[in-house]
């Protein structure tokens, strides 16, 4: 092998243990995804198909709990049980307030600059938190309550209501990324930010007939047939 080649394979090994050392000591594992579509609404109740997806990953990982990052609506985002695993929902409240659009310009700015701590407050088990700090502390108090030891599964809910699914990342993407450029920095972000994307595309068993239908979901949790 040449010489850039070790360079370039030592530089893969230093990011891989720098991304390593950041899981094992931040707060977050960071997975992705979640889902594509609503399959019900509510979809993060214990049951239904998306929360299964969470909670079986946690279980495969060891993990006592899982967080899911949304965009917040009305919901208060209580955490509660997928069998004996805890979901704990994690909203961040927009300032502009609910938008299922996707501001370009927004996108650019993040991608070039990650989010600021101060752009948004935050939302869980109806506790609303001025600061990001604030938030994450009182996920990982609930979360060690709740039996966790070592960093929580990360996922973005990443559902679309309306609109094409494969541009728009869905609900929950602006507070993942805030939170992964917060414990990785810009390249640990960029490369969570890109697995994230592509995970359910391969661990997520309902994605396939979410994308399939997606238009069709997304019809019907509009006119409220997927409300439970």
């Amino acid at each position: 092998m040449t010489k850039a080649t070790y360079i370039i394979i030592g530089l893969i090994a230093i990011f891989g243990v720098y991304l390593y050392i950041g899981t094992i000591t931040g707060p977050f594992e960071p997975v992705g995804r979640l889902g594509i579509v609503k399959l019900a609404n509510p979809d993060m109740a214990s049951g239904h198909p998306q929360s299964k997806v969470a909670a079986n990953y946690a279980k495969k990982r060891g993990s006592k709990c899982v967080v899911i990052v949304h965009y917040a609506g009305d919901a208060s985002y209580s955490h509660y049980k997928e069998g004996d695993i805890t979901i704990i929902n994690f909203a961040f409240i927009d300032p502009k307030g609910p938008r299922t659009d996707i501001d370009w310009n927004e996108v650019i700015q993040t991608f070039i600059f990650g989010i600021p701590d101060d752009k948004y407050r935050y939302r869980v088990d109806g506790i609303e938190f001025d600061t990001l700090d604030e938030a994450i502390a009182y996920v990982q108090n609930l979360a060690k309550e709740n039996g966790q030891e070592g960093p929580i599964p990360l996922y973005f809910h990443g559902t679309v209501r309306q609109g094409n699914v494969f541009i728009n990342p869905g609900c929950g993407f602006p507070l993942y990324v805030q939170l992964v450029w917060k414990q990785y920095g810009r390249l640990g972000a960029y490369y969570y930010i890109a697995r994230g994307l592509i995970d359910p595309y391969i661990n997520n068993p309902y994605a396939v007939y979410e994308m399939m239908h997606a238009s069709d979901l997304q019809k019907l949790y509009n006119q409220g047939y997927l409300d439970y």
